[in-house]
């Protein structure tokens, strides 16, 4: 029996939420440009100036990334962000939202 209980909790520790490390940042990024993310949003100077994104990675921790993709609205009345018009909430496939954060955790201050 214990053995049982020690190979379930192995499970939960090993198998437990994808964090953004489990993403895969290659894909993340065909998924920032088929969502039209730079429609708002700028890397390396292209897309909207805006709304820059190149250092991301180190001001927002992945979750903060996941909230505001997933909860914009939530998120915007959290940090009173003013930028009009605002970001909108998308809903994505599990493995694309990852791959996304993942790829937006890249994006570090030099």
């Amino acid at each position: 029996m214990s053995r049982l209980v020690f190979t379930i909790a192995m499970l939960g520790v090993l198998g437990g939420v994808a964090s953004a490390q489990d993403g895969d940042p290659a894909h993340g990024e065909q998924v920032y440009a088929a969502q039209k993310c730079a429609m708002c949003h700028s890397i390396a100077g292209k897309g909207q100036q805006k709304g820059p994104l190149d250092d991301v990675g180190s001001r927002l921790s992945a979750e903060e990334i996941r909230l505001w993709i997933v909860d914009a609205k939530m998120m915007t009345a959290k940090t009173n962000a003013a930028r009009k018009p605002p970001m909108r909430t998308y809903k994505l496939e599990k493995a694309d939202l990852d791959d996304l954060v993942s790829f937006l955790q890249t994006l570090k201050a030099p």
